[in-house]
């Protein structure tokens, strides 16, 4: 239903567009409010803003439409994220970012290159050479960061994995130990432990499951090993969307469990990116999902007091809620919500965008036939 694709693209722009606008002009430091618990959030949010924010837009940017009104918006918003880029990693720019001091730095510049993985032919090969290479050392100088024992060892490997693809050197142990590690934290039925311990949050979806299977996806062909490790993955990954699936209220609420609530609807980065990938379970309709995932955008976007007066995040799961906001949480981390648009990397006239199915949830309280759920083994 185009009605929805139009819905998705204005939505996404009204986020995006303030942070890549700005940033595109140098001043993004200077107009950005930082919202947050800690006086130290300056020194880390203006990355959180660019990396989130190109994670969640990369598609579109690389396989949206290049005619129409559409196109040319995604014209626009695909040069403001190129120059956008040249003033986050140009020692000399006002807007020269943090890739190095504390450990945050290698949260967002793992968004970052997760972004290049998805639009190389919009974010990296167009860029000048000196860009190039500015964008390159920023992603290396990350290496100096030791990444917790958890979900962070995929934003090593996620770095490592975006400068192979930049025909750059890159640390093939830093990916094998991501890796290995989560094979050994896999919990069961498509879920993996954040560490050593199983979580109640939305972290296989706003980390571990989309990185895993994109960095392996990006150099599995590596190891024959790794080759191994990415068909385990790729199923768990569709049974995890199953389940993000069935967790859409029948309207378009979802139950408000574990930390960074405050990304609001980017809890479903995962969903999106297997509709993206057009390898959703096959008891799943595409069009239930974008529905769903509809309901959700719509649920909380247009609660009031979700944007300031100026146009950027605030705080909160549904509107303004500072309280709920965990110290490392400032008003750039909150861009991890454009997460939830990567399936306008698929054409208008994919099946996603076609006809009309309700989810699960609104077929089993409206008292209508729906599948039986099933766990995976392995």
């Amino acid at each position: 239903m185009n009605n929805d694709r139009t819905y998705w693209v204005d939505t996404m722009v009204r986020i995006a567009y303030p942070v890549l606008h700005c940033l595109s002009e140098r001043r993004l430091r200077a107009s950005m409010p930082v919202e947050g618990k800690l006086d130290d959030r300056s020194e880390y949010t203006y990355l959180e803003a660019l990396g989130r924010t190109l994670a969640g837009i990369s598609p579109w940017l690389e396989h949206g439409p290049r005619t129409g009104k559409e196109g040319e918006i995604r014209d626009l918003l695909a040069e403001l994220a190129r120059n956008a880029i040249d003033a986050a990693t140009d020692p000399g720019s006002p807007d020269f970012m943090n890739f190095e001091k504390g450990g945050q730095p290698l949260v967002d510049a793992a968004f970052l290159a997760n972004a290049i993985l998805r639009a190389p032919a919009q974010l990296f090969e167009p860029l000048e050479p000196r860009v190039k290479e500015n964008l390159m050392n920023a992603l290396r100088a990350t290496r100096s960061i030791r990444p917790v024992f958890s979900n962070w060892l995929l934003f090593s490997a996620m770095i490592e994995a975006a400068l192979s693809r930049m025909g750059a050197q890159w640390d093939k142990m830093r990916v094998d130990y991501a890796i290995r590690q989560h094979e050994q934290w896999y919990a069961g039925d498509g879920a993996y432990g954040d560490g050593p311990d199983f979580h109640w949050d939305y972290y296989n979806s706003f980390v571990i499951q989309p990185m895993l299977v994109e960095v392996l996806d990006a150099v599995s062909g590596t190891f024959a090993d790794w080759s191994e490790l990415r068909v385990k993955a790729q199923k768990r990954a569709v049974r995890y969307a199953a389940v993000q699936e069935r967790l859409i209220s029948p309207e378009g609420a979802y139950p408000p469990i574990g930390r960074s609530l405050a990304y609001r609807f980017g809890a479903f980065q995962h969903l999106s990116l297997m509709a993206l990938r057009e390898q959703l379970p096959e008891d799943i309709a595409p069009s239930q999902v974008r529905r769903a995932l509809t309901a959700v955008i719509q649920r909380q976007i247009e609660m009031p007091g979700t944007l300031d007066h100026e146009g950027w995040l605030r705080i909160g799961f549904a509107g303004s809620q500072p309280d709920i906001g965990e110290a490392y949480i400032s008003t750039g981390s909150l861009y991890l919500c454009t997460t939830v648009f990567l399936p306008l990397g698929l054409s208008p006239d994919a099946e996603f965008w076609q006809g009309e199915a309700e989810w699960t949830a609104r077929k089993a309280w409206s008292g209508a036939a729906f599948p039986i759920d099933k766990a995976i083994s392995g």
